[in-house]
C-alpha cells in the first residue's frame, strides 16, 4: 500500500492570516457581494480569514433590508452563515456604526465592535488585506 503524504494541519501561527475589509453599501455596487464572494471561496482553504466592516459597509449586516424595490437580490443574510464556513471573526467599526444612526442589535449578526485604536492594531496584524 502507498502511504500518502498528508500534511498536519497548520497552528494558528503558521496561518496566512486574511482580512476582508467591507467599506461599501450592499446596494449601488458590486463590491460588497464580490467580497462575499471571495470569503466564502477563501474559506475551502484552512487559513485564518477575518472580516471588518467599516464606513458604509455596516450597512450590510442590517437587519430588515427589502431590496424589490430596487430589483436587486438581497445577499446580505449570507453574512450570518459565515461563521459555519469557519469565519469565527466578525469586527464593526463602532465609530461607523454610530455615524450611521445603527446600535449593535439592528446587526443580522454576532460581531465585535472595535474601536479605531483596535482597528489598527488588528489590522497591522494581518498578512493579507482585502479591501471591498
Amino acid at each position: 500500500m502507498v502511504e500518502e503524504n498528508i500534511p498536519d494541519e497548520q497552528s494558528e501561527e503558521d496561518k496566512t492570516k486574511f482580512l476582508f475589509i467591507m467599506k461599501k453599501s450592499p446596494h449601488g455596487s458590486t463590491y460588497p457581494q464580490e467580497g462575499l464572494e471571495v470569503i466564502l471561496i477563501m474559506a475551502a482553504y484552512d487559513q485564518t480569514i477575518n472580516v471588518l466592516f467599516t464606513d458604509d459597509g455596516v450597512f450590510c449586516l442590517k437587519k430588515g433590508q427589502d431590496t424589490k424595490g430596487i430589483k436587486v437580490k438581497d445577499f446580505s443574510a449570507t453574512f450570518k452563515v459565515l461563521e459555519q464556513y469557519g469565519i469565527e471573526h466578525m469586527y464593526v467599526d463602532r465609530q461607523s456604526l454610530e455615524d450611521r444612526g445603527l446600535k449593535e442589535s439592528d446587526l443580522l449578526t454576532g460581531v465585535e465592535l472595535v474601536d479605531s485604536e483596535e482597528m489598527r492594531e488588528f489590522i497591522r496584524e494581518q498578512d493579507v488585506i482585502l479591501p471591498f
